[in-house]
């Protein structure tokens, strides 16, 4: 089973957005979900309350389900969160080197045809999005 997929489905469904899911460890898992209104503590425990039953249902074996919000420094999961934060700051690790460096930081300019082009120290970088590993908004303070 596919549990991204899962989550997409289910927390969608359920009127929010799937922001992204981490795994850290002792059976832990994190959800993120957000909505244009933002996140409170009764979205979380909604979210919190749904999941529990779906993945008794489904077999899912975790230890514990923490739920919240992407944060500041959101992931950047799909083409579409790219789309969404473009102008933005970003910081992005990549899967195979390229220009000879896996990690680059740059402010998001377009994306087109799975590929990302991204501002970085005052030169256009074209990234393929299949290659990236992690990516996450750099915050704003």
């Amino acid at each position: 089973m596919n549990i991204e997929a899962l989550l997409e489905q289910t927390v969608t469904g359920l009127g929010y957005e799937f922001a992204g899911l981490e795994r850290p460890g002792s059976g832990l898992l994190r959800i993120f979900i957000d909505k244009p209104a933002g996140i409170d503590v009764e979205d979380c425990a909604r979210v919190s309350n749904h999941l529990a039953r779906v993945f008794a249902v489904e077999g899912v074996d975790y230890g514990r389900l923490e739920i919240s919000s992407p944060g500041l420094d959101r992931m950047l999961r799909k083409e579409q969160d790219f789309v969404r934060f473009s102008g933005e700051t970003a910081r992005v690790k990549l899967r195979a080197p390229q220009n000879g460096q896996r990690n680059f930081v740059g402010i998001l300019r377009h994306v087109s045809d799975g590929n990302l082009k991204m501002e970085v120290d005052g030169e256009l970088l074209e990234i393929q999005i299949s290659n990236i590993d992690k990516s996450r908004l750099v915050p704003r303070i």
